[in-house]
């Protein structure tokens, strides 16, 4: 009594049409997809984010280089020039 006649597969074919309807079935293939690019997405996510933080460390490195922050003490040419003229 295996599943190898017809019939046997069109009574599972029935009852599992019966419990979960055609509208549930027909979703189940692009469902499925999406869950295993989900899952593809969250195994490679780890290497992306950390290619992400690696990408923003070298971007704000590079902008101290060229914008460097004025020191405390230092004046700017505005300060320079207004005490030169006095």
């Amino acid at each position: 009594m295996g599943f190898d006649s017809i019939w046997h597969w069109l009574i599972l074919l029935v009852v599992v049409l019966l419990i979960f309807g055609t509208k549930k079935i027909r979703n189940l293939g692009p469902d499925l997809g999406a869950a295993i690019r989900d899952f593809k997405k969250g195994l490679s996510g780890d290497d992306e984010a950390k290619q992400k933080e690696e990408e923003a460390a070298r971007k704000a490195a590079e902008q101290l280089r060229a914008d460097p922050p004025p020191a405390a003490g230092s004046t700017t040419q505005s300060q320079r020039d207004s005490s030169e003229t006095k």
